[in-house]
């Protein structure tokens, strides 16, 4: 038996993922100059892990950084999975 044919797309679907490429290019890519793809790639990741993830606050988590959502995330699961 094959896969169901697709729902319909939801023009909002991809919009999270939007806003972030978005904020990146904003607040990264427009402002440097990169001389190779392996530089570029590198900032990126570093703005990623090291700026966006852990200290850039994020309105739709209540003005908190994602690390500590994360965190908390994390406990309630092993907590669960403790519980169980």
């Amino acid at each position: 038996m094959g896969q169901p044919p697709p729902a319909r797309a939801v023009r909002w679907d991809n919009s999270l993922a939007e806003s972030f490429f978005g904020t990146l290019k904003n607040e990264l890519v427009y402002r440097e100059n990169y001389p190779t793809r392996r530089t570029a790639r590198t900032a990126i990741t570093e703005y990623i892990e090291v700026f966006h993830n852990r200290q850039r606050l994020h309105s739709a988590l209540g003005y908190q950084t994602p690390e500590p959502i994360g965190n908390l995330y994390h406990t309630a699961t092993v907590n669960i999975a403790d519980a169980a």
